[in-house]
């Protein structure tokens, strides 16, 4: 059984329009009283497709039925994929209460027991637990997700080989995962170490060079019975077969609102800032894997407190110098779009450090990040015109 079809994938792309977004992110459901983890997805998708037709085109079950993914369909630009992200996070916020739910946006739970959390019953999740086993029922994490459109499969191969060096930063800002299995991992994303460094086919990608050759090894993967859909290839950036888009998901899920939207306009403006260069010609030299691999490690155990290799130096520099750095590559692009990209000073993880250094239990702090989850993504907010 193959659901690729790589001839309609090129067609996809040939007719894809720059820029369109699309966003995805994924909620723990919790037991308000406890903050427990519960299975709940199934009560939320029938109630969603009985009162509320918006909201049930746009949620999606995930390995577990303690989760639940949120999309926002395909947003002509940022700024409306943001606008139709936010009405439906209003939406499933209320119906979760509704149904005596809370939300947790975090890239892990922090005390959860995965060997109790039920798979979903779908073909495709049971295909993903048969296959990878204790990996995959291991893998209870919670991400954002961001699609941008990219015209042309040529175009869309030289984004994703572009991308590959701005994914440890990407990272760095959006750490929120330092608990998992009532632990302090001691790290600021404990949710790539599961995930991203688990999964097959996973983390950043080698330079393909072309459409062809990724096509190549897509073909080789379903000849050797080693994947039989595209979404078994869960790079951290990939071009997606089925949207003509380049998605980017090294990011953890955001405890706000308002880190989610600056952290999506970032990502977008990386997208289409790697385009522009391709479009221009612009020299590009990709850098090693083995420098990749180490800003890697430095992000998921060190997050936005460390520091990172320039890839251009090789000397180590503070993380917010290579935000500094990402934002001013992407300068022509955001004023082009009309995109902030207003990052907060500090992120999830370095908020739930700060709790922990000064003493809280990691309940006070899940219930902190909780509490800020449902204030902002509950409530309805402005988009930059």
């Amino acid at each position: 059984m193959s659901a690729i079809d790589l001839d309609a994938a090129e067609a996809g792309f040939t007719t894809s329009t720059d820029f369109t977004v699309g966003i995805e992110e994924e909620f723990a459901l919790l037991d308000p009283a406890t903050l427990d983890m519960v299975p709940r997805f199934e009560d939320l998708e029938v109630a969603a497709q009985r009162t509320d037709e918006v909201l049930a085109a746009s949620i999606a079950g995930e390995l577990i039925t303690s989760e639940i993914e949120i999309r926002s369909g395909r947003g002509l630009d940022v700024h409306d994929a943001i606008a139709r992200q936010r009405d439906v996070r209003r939406r499933l916020f209320a119906l979760a209460h509704a149904h005596d739910l809370e939300l947790g946006a975090t890239g892990t739970h922090p005390w959860a027991d995965y060997r109790t959390q039920p798979n979903i019953d779908t073909d495709h999740y049971r295909r993903v637990v048969e296959g990878l086993q204790y990996v995959a029922r291991r893998n209870n994490t919670f991400s954002l997700h961001v699609h941008v459109g990219i015209q042309g499969p040529e175009r869309a191969m030289a984004v994703t080989d572009r991308l590959r060096g701005v994914l440890p930063t990407l990272l760095d800002v959006s750490a929120n995962s330092p608990w998992v299995d009532g632990r302090d991992s001691g790290l600021h994303s404990v949710r790539t170490q599961t995930f991203t460094k688990s999964f097959p086919r996973c983390g950043i990608p080698d330079v393909f060079g072309s459409w062809a050759a990724y096509r190549e090894y897509v073909e080789l993967l379903v000849a050797t019975n080693s994947i039989v859909e595209y979404t078994q290839v869960w790079w951290s950036v990939r071009p997606h077969v089925s949207f003509g888009t380049v998605e980017v998901r090294i990011c953890d899920v955001q405890a706000t609102a308002g880190e989610s939207d600056a952290l999506v306009e970032l990502v977008v403006a990386c997208v289409a800032q790697a385009a522009r260069d391709v479009d221009e010609g612009r020299p590009f030299d990709h850098p090693a894997a083995r420098m990749l691999e180490e800003n890697m490690w430095r992000a998921i155990r060190h997050g936005r407190d460390g520091k990172l290799l320039d890839l251009q130096t090789l000397r180590e520099q503070p993380v917010d110098a290579a935000v500094d750095a990402l934002l001013a590559w992407t300068a022509p692009v955001r004023a082009e779009l009309g995109i902030a990209a207003q990052l907060p000073a500090d992120n999830g993880a370095q908020r739930q450090r700060a709790m922990i250094a000064a003493g809280a239990t990691r309940e006070e702090v899940y219930a902190a990040s909780v509490a800020k989850t449902r204030l902002t993504y509950a409530q309805p907010q402005e988009v930059p015109s």
